[in-house]
This record gives structure tokens, sequence and C-alpha cells, in this order.
């Protein structure tokens, strides 16, 4: 694996740093494309791997031989209902409110793409909330601006400490990037790429 180099496609600060704790190389690029429409009919888990694609499609340059492409989207599920990023401190409180005292779904969708193959998968996790005071909700959205985040929580941070009660799945993919699977994901892949040259 490590005579590949790894082009993350991604300004999450998060996924940058669960790449580096990999230990894999990597290099972080742009795609150059922030459009996060995705057909309606789409539900949970589909959602993240089209837009995983998506962005993976938005990513023009050529591939050399030892370069794989990895996009990710991850969102977050409740009650049939995508919560994406909150355009304003009111949105990202109104959001927590309807996490708070209930179970939801984190999914990130990923794509790794080389010159010649593709591949694109998703996971996911089940996190429960604990019933949150107005006060804390407010406190935790003026403190930490959760405005670049799905469901407009970060695990990492404060409200991951006080509210979270319970998670079924992978801690890191509700970070932004479901290391484990992607690391498999990776050497599979990487595997397949070696019996094709």
């Amino acid at each position: 694996m490590m005579s590949y180099e790894i082009l993350l496609a991604s300004r999450s600060p998060r996924r940058t740093f669960l790449m580096q704790e990999l230990g894999l190389p990597f290099k972080v690029v742009e795609t150059g494309h922030g459009d996060e429409q995705y057909p309606s009919h789409l539900k949970g888990g589909e959602i993240a791997r089209f837009l995983a694609d998506h962005k993976s499609d938005a990513y023009s340059n050529t591939l050399s031989e030892k370069q794989i492409l990895l996009t990710a989207d991850t969102i977050v599920w409740h009650q049939e209902k995508e919560l994406g990023k909150p355009a304003d401190k009111q949105e990202a409180i109104a959001m927590i409110q309807t996490l708070s005292g209930s179970t939801h779904q984190v999914y990130t969708g990923v794509c790794l793409r080389s010159y010649s193959a593709r591949r694109s998968f998703f996971a996911v996790t089940d996190v429960t909330f604990s019933k949150l005071e107005p006060e804390e909700i407010e406190s935790y959205v003026a403190r930490y601006r959760p405005l670049d985040k799905a469901g407009a929580y970060g695990i990492q941070e404060w409200i991951g400490y006080i509210a979270v009660e319970r998670i079924v799945g992978s801690y890191f993919n509700v970070m932004g990037l479901p290391v484990q699977r992607v690391y498999n994901e990776l050497k599979s892949f990487i595997g397949y790429q070696t019996k094709q040259v």
C-alpha cells in the first residue's frame, strides 16, 4: 500500500486528521465542485454514496497508475430526513433539538478511483442522544459554531461528551471517515489494481 499515493479530495480537517492517523502516504487535493444535490428518491446511505461518487466525478485531473483518489461525504439521517449542514445558528439549534432524546444514523459514503477502476461504498453508525436542555444546545452552538458539520454537531466536541449515550458502529464514521473500512477497502482495491497491471 505504501507504494501508492492517495489523493484525499476533501476540505474536512477531521478527514485529514484521520488519514494522518492511518499512516498512509496521501495529499489533500481540491475537486473544485461544491454541488451537493442528489436525486430525491435516494435515502440514507444511497445519498452519501451518490455524493461521494459525484465528488469523484468532479475531479478532472488525470490519475497516474500509482494514485488513488478518495472522496467522501457524510450525512445525518433522522426520521427519514437528511440533516445537512445548517445555514445559520438558528437552524443549527433546531437540528440538535430534533436529535435530542432520540437515535439517528450517520452515513459516510466513500469512493475510491484509480486511472482504470472505481469502487464506492457506505458505512452507517447509529447514534443515540440523551435529552438536552435548551441552554446546553445554545451554549454548544455559540461556542463551537458547527455550521460546517452535517446535523450541526461534531461527536469529538463537547456535545459528544455530554449527549451521546450510545453508538452502534464506527465512532470514526461519525467524525467523517470510517477508517477501518477505508483501510481494508484500500488494501483490497490496491490488490485488484496490482493484478490488473
